[in-house]
């Protein structure tokens, strides 16, 4: 739902993706080709750490174009009614990633969160606006942490068409700059990422567990799935566009309640039990630049 799993695409950055990769593909093959041989004996060869020291520094270079792009607001009342929520996720989430998570306010006009390889998770302003109660934002933000605990954007990355084996190969070739072109494929597709119903039903489990340990009632999803049904589409956050009204989603959560009584059966299932969430109206933000 939450999974940095389908958005909005700055059409300028699209064009920018898409300039480098053609310059890339005018690379002489046979450099291309050892690049690739070259790429698949190093990735035999890297250990976890190693894959997730990759991780922070595309992560790293996400939020220096996000920086550059202005987008990333630098102080806010907005945050003191982000923070409590976030750290908590943390406290509950951090053992299950190696690196530590650091959640930052964006703007943009589309409620929508967002988490990055590395451990950075994006929340959007208007995201703050959207949610009814506090455990529906808290909802929305342990799924994004999950889909960063699970490596799906990673995973995803990989798959991607765009990222075709010999654009990688040439990339490997520049050393470090290498993470600085994924940063900017990456970049140019959070808001595209479309995740499988399956890697989106397991970031929902494994965000109800988050939820639950931190306090905050994990039906808060359940409730955001079921609001999300009448919405129009443009008003529908990212997180959830790609199957909105998707009852099964809502199902394989409700399974998993049942079948965990000891962890779920303490929370109430009815919305109207929620605890608004109400955010200071106009609040003043300060960009990052």
């Amino acid at each position: 739902m939450f999974d940095r799993h389908a958005a909005k695409c700055n059409s300028a950055y699209g064009r920018w993706s898409m300039t480098v990769i053609q310059l890339f593909r005018k690379a002489d093959l046979y450099v291309v080709a050892t690049a690739l041989f070259l790429a698949v004996g190093n990735a035999a060869a890297q250990n976890q750490n190693q894959n997730q020291d990759e991780e922070v520094q595309m992560g790293q270079e996400v939020f220096n174009e996000l920086k550059a792009k202005g987008e990333i607001i630098e102080s806010s009342p907005l945050y003191d009614q982000l923070k409590p929520i976030a750290d908590a996720i943390t406290r509950s989430a951090q053992s299950r990633y190696d690196h530590p998570f650091k959640f930052y306010l964006v703007h943009e006009a589309q409620p929508n969160a967002f988490a990055t390889p590395g451990g950075n998770v994006y929340v959007v302003d208007s995201l703050l606006f959207f949610v009814k109660n506090t455990d529906q934002l808290a909802g929305t933000l342990c799924h994004e942490v999950s889909h960063t605990i699970h490596h799906d954007t990673m995973t995803l990355m990989e798959k991607q068409q765009s990222l075709e084996r010999r654009e990688v190969g040439a990339a490997i070739l520049l050393g470090p700059t290498r993470a600085h072109l994924l940063a900017i494929l990456l970049l140019g597709k959070l808001h595209s990422l479309s995740y499988s119903r399956d890697v989106e039903s397991r970031a929902d489990i494994t965000g109800s567990d988050v939820c639950a340990a931190t306090g905050y009632n994990p039906w808060g999803l359940v409730w955001l799935f079921q609001d999300f049904k009448d919405a129009q589409t443009e008003q529908v956050p990212q997180l959830l566009s790609d199957h909105p009204n998707d009852q099964n989603r809502v199902d394989a959560l409700e399974q998993h309640f049942r079948m965990n009584p000891s962890i779920f059966g303490k929370f109430n299932p009815d919305p109207k039990s929620g605890a608004t969430f109400v955010v200071t109206k106009n609040a003043p933000e300060t960009f990052l630049h």
